[in-house]
């Protein structure tokens, strides 16, 4: 599975405007007074103005190459502080042979980099930079219908990592684990590592593999249809 575009919304937009554009260094694709559109990769991260009570926040993640991790990790820490669990600035996932650290932005998302040892491309960069991000590698899906949102990606031909089951009360895992990009289906009120959040259930749309539209409403119900 590819994630071709994420769109996310932000009380602070002008701030994640600055954050993203000024402060790392993406590329900007499109810029108006209700959003921006960058360049993340092979993929497209878009903001737009939240209108709504309430301050939206997700977790996504962003691959970067497997040979640029500490260069990464020593560029983020010039441009923002990084998060900490149980007082480590990184963490090692055995089962996904994958390093990450993260940072939170102004909306308060907490954003991931990840190094997917075996399947994410090395660099010829000797440093790393913002053009080095290859593409958006995960984004949440927060619901009170876990079940059901799981079974509609199902029968439409996305299917759980390594065939798991559904299961309602923790976070799974969409996609192909050779892919390496993942929807993180789980429910509200389950903390997200790296920070004092807990998931909560804001709206976003997501393109997968240019043919599949989803998008998640503010009450976490979600509607699919083919991209035009």
């Amino acid at each position: 599975m590819i994630i071709n575009k994420v769109t996310l919304y932000s009380h602070v937009l002008n701030e994640m405007r600055g954050f993203y554009v000024n402060e790392l260094g993406f590329e900007v694709r499109a810029d108006a007074n209700e959003g921006f559109e960058i360049k993340v990769g092979n993929s497209v991260l878009e903001i737009k103005k939240y209108h709504h009570p309430g301050k939206p926040f997700y977790h996504f993640a962003l691959n970067i190459p497997t040979n640029l991790f500490n260069s990464a990790k020593e560029w983020a820490k010039t441009k923002v502080e990084l998060t900490r669990e149980d007082d480590e600035d990184y963490v090692y996932f055995p089962y996904s042979d994958a390093h990450s650290f993260y940072f939170s932005d102004p909306s308060g998302n907490i954003v991931e980099f990840i190094s997917r040892y075996a399947i994410s491309p090395k660099s010829d960069a000797k440093s790393f930079s913002v053009q080095n991000v290859l593409c958006i590698s995960e984004i949440n899906m927060t619901t009170d219908e876990v079940k059901t949102v799981g079974n509609q990606l199902i029968n439409k031909g996305v299917p759980v990592r390594s065939d798991e089951a559904i299961n309602e009360n923790r976070l799974n895992f969409i996609g192909e684990h050779e892919a390496g990009s993942f929807l993180l289906l789980g429910p509200r009120k389950r903390r997200w590592i790296f920070s004092d959040r807990d998931s909560e259930v804001f709206p976003l749309s997501i393109i997968i593999n240019q043919q599949l539209h989803l998008s998640l409403d503010g009450e976490g119900k979600m509607e699919l249809k083919k991209v035009e």
